[in-house]
């Protein structure tokens, strides 16, 4: 339980990257001479335990220090997978597992047949723009229809894309935002109706359309995670709270998702995150029963 604005709630953290030791290798390999130890004193962050468990166990300790109940981690790079399942198998009531994916790799389901196997595997992660794809695209079929398959949720990013940590590195980030708008989505949705998507950050700065494709597809949520500073390329001046105000007028609170995107150590579980979005929930109006869903119970509907 966390003290909230409605009192002591259970909060579930459906948006944390688990930076593990071979996430900061695959990282590593893409500068020359780059060490995962030279990456973190670049980026400022805590080297990660060299075992997952061991990451996961600092994971759980920090979660049950703020008094979070549950959180998925999420494999941020493809090549990630044993990493956040073995994470999930060392606390499998604690932790859901999601896991970016490449649709274009030859070998992005095979990626992911083991994780499911071990049932590990709660959400797929796709990024179009980072990989230069619409979600659209006939190519991503078979890895939807493994999703579908495996009763995954499948998280697909749009709108803004920047990663902190490849930029502090100095690696190229040659991601097209042509393929970044929700509407992509719209008919993928449609198509496959026993799928649950999610579009993260309110659809990070395509927060219109995002809210389109929800108000259309039954089985798209959104997801509260991170700043939000998107909100600053709108073109009249919006707020936290207006997003939310306009979240729940428009899907409703049985589909929105908190999240706070923490990824690294000594920050682990951003409060301030948290913080902000619960004081701009209850300014929108949410009463405690909106809040439950929000924080915690759809966070369980999603991913059980």
């Amino acid at each position: 339980m966390i003290s909230t604005p409605w009192g002591g709630l259970r909060v579930a953290d459906a948006h944390i990257h688990f930076f593990s030791r071979r996430f900061l290798e695959l990282l590593a390999a893409r500068r020359t001479g780059l060490t995962p130890e030279r990456a973190c004193e670049i980026a400022g962050i805590e080297p990660p335990p060299g075992e997952p468990e061991s990451l996961a166990e600092k994971w759980a300790a920090e979660l049950d220090r703020y008094g979070v109940d549950r959180a998925a981690l999420i494999a941020s790079l493809p090549g990630d997978e044993s990493s956040v399942s073995r994470a999930v198998a060392a606390h499998p009531t604690r932790f859901r597992g999601f896991y970016l994916s490449n649709p274009l790799a030859p070998d992005a389901v095979d990626r992911l047949e083991p994780v499911a196997a071990r049932k590990a595997l709660h959400a797929i992660c796709v990024f179009p723009a980072m990989h230069r794809y619409s979600i659209a695209d006939d190519r991503a079929g078979p890895l939807l229809d493994f999703a579908e398959r495996s009763n995954a949720a499948v998280f697909v990013h749009c709108g803004v894309l920047s990663v902190g940590i490849r930029g502090k590195l100095g690696l190229p980030s040659p991601f097209d935002m042509r393929f970044s708008n929700p509407i992509d989505l719209h008919g993928v949705a449609l198509s496959r109706p026993n799928v649950k998507f999610i579009i993260p950050h309110f659809g990070a700065g395509f927060f219109r359309e995002a809210l389109m494709v929800a108000d259309l597809c039954p089985n798209v949520w959104l997801d509260t995670s991170s700043s939000n500073s998107w909100m600053r390329y709108q073109a009249a001046p919006i707020t936290l709270t207006d997003v939310f105000r306009r979240a729940l007028e428009v899907a409703g609170p049985s589909r929105l998702l908190f999240g706070t995107d923490s990824s690294y150590f000594p920050r682990g579980w951003n409060q301030a995150i948290f913080d902000q979005q619960t004081a701009a929930l209850h300014q929108a109006g949410a009463d405690a029963a909106a809040a439950e869903l929000i924080l915690a119970k759809n966070f369980d509907t999603l991913v059980g």
